[in-house]
């Protein structure tokens, strides 16, 4: 069964963006190593999961990203661009984005569906409230949290909402130049 892996960027204090939003203080300038690292969760990956309210500034992003050959994100673009993205919405009817597909049913029983299906894994990149929801629904199966070094006291957090503590598996830390620590937790069978 594919597994479903979350990707994302947090504070030491738990937050994924600030209270409006905000990223300022997010690490930018990444080391080759987790860059490497970063293509290595994406490339055993087949599908791409977002929630509504962030798709198009991402999928915005990496088609800019894509036309310019110089910039440093290009390949990268054309990975985020070129896969199947699968959007959870309620509100679209169409999508308009290329390689991209619109689910608008049972957020469990969508997310089980994708996992049964053939193929690579799932990775799913946000929003905080997409997120929140697949975590509250047990759903994330491998959790890459990029720690950054920043502590901004209050903002948006993936974790709010559980009903329940739940229990995970450390299955990796690594600290890189850039003052990122990657912590990967797998799921513990409950």
């Amino acid at each position: 069964m594919r597994k479903l892996k979350l990707q994302t960027q947090i504070t030491v204090d738990g937050f994924t963006a600030g209270p409006n939003g905000e990223l300022d203080w997010m690490t930018w300038d990444m080391d080759e190593k987790l860059s490497q690292y970063i293509n290595s969760i994406t490339d055993t990956s087949d599908t791409i999961l977002l929630g509504r309210k962030m798709t198009e500034g991402f999928i915005t992003h990496w088609t800019n990203v894509r036309k310019l050959p110089d910039d440093p994100g290009y390949e990268f673009a054309h990975k985020m661009m070129d896969k199947p993205k699968v959007v959870f919405t309620k509100t679209l009817e169409k999508s308009e984005w290329e390689n991209t597909e619109l689910a608008k049913g049972n957020l469990s029983d969508e997310i089980n569906s994708l996992k049964k299906q053939d193929g690579g894994d799932i990775i799913v990149y946000g929003g905080a409230g997409f997120v929140a929801s697949l975590i509250s629904e047990r759903l994330i199966d491998e959790f890459h949290l990029f720690i950054n070094p920043a502590a901004i006291g209050s903002g948006m957090s993936i974790f709010k909402g559980l009903d329940s503590t739940q229990k995970l598996n450390l299955k990796n830390c690594t600290p890189y130049e850039c003052g990122i620590a990657v912590l990967v937790y797998e799921k513990k069978d409950i």
